[in-house]
This record gives C-alpha cells, structure tokens and sequence, in this order.
C-alpha cells in the first residue's frame, strides 16, 4: 500500500521560510512526478509546484522565484522548499505523486493527507 505523508508545516512569520517534506512508502516504489497543490479557505486548490524524475521542474506564477521543488530518488522524499512567505501563502498544502509500484507493475496517482501552513503577517 503506498502512502504519502508530509511534514513540515506550520506557523512562521511574513519573510519566513519552511521546508515541507512527502515521504512515499509502500515497497519498492519509483517516484515520477511529484506535486504539491494548496488550498486556501474559500479558494480552489491550485498546483504550486510539479518535479518529474528527470528532475524538470514547473512552478505557479504565484511562488515561483521564492520555492524549489526537489526529489531524493534514494530516500523517495519530495520536497517543498518555500521562502520569503507572505500571508497569502497560508493553505494547506498537500503532496501528489504518480508511483510506479514493483508489486503492482503498475504507475498510479496518490495523494497525502495534507499539512498546514500558515503566515503571520
């Protein structure tokens, strides 16, 4: 069973940063696109960031210049590295990956359970 789980959020004040963290387990599993996408209240959720394995990346008009999406293939971690937040930056973020699974000689789509981040202005 693959599962994401991030880490990482919470409160930081304007100007501040925050690494967030998805761990991908279940097995032996090849990470080949990772996601990030945000929702904040009353707002529809968006996709901040997008890595493939080959380590392209893609950012939204809103946080590019200020995040940097990575993957660690050996510890099969997405990360979101954000800085110089803003109170506009407050949602919660969640992780998505397409995963290739051995067991499952399969590539599927999945999704964490989401971690919040909030800015003080």
């Amino acid at each position: 069973q693959v599962q994401l789980a991030e880490s990482g959020g919470g409160l930081v004040p304007a100007g501040g940063s925050l690494r967030l963290s998805c761990v991908v387990s279940g097995g032996d599993v090849i990470i080949n696109i990772g996601t990030w996408s945000r929702q904040a209240p009353g707002r529809e959720r968006e996709t901040v960031a997008t890595i493939t394995s080959r380590g392209t990346t893609s950012y939204a008009d809103a946080l590019k210049g200020r995040s940097r999406i990575s993957i660690d293939a050996d510890k099969n971690t997405i990360y979101l590295q954000m800085d110089s937040l803003r109170p506009e930056d407050t949602a919660f973020y969640s992780c998505h990956a397409n995963v290739y699974t051995a067991a499952r000689g399969s590539m599927d789509y999945y999704s964490g359970q989401g971690t919040q981040v909030t800015v003080s202005s």
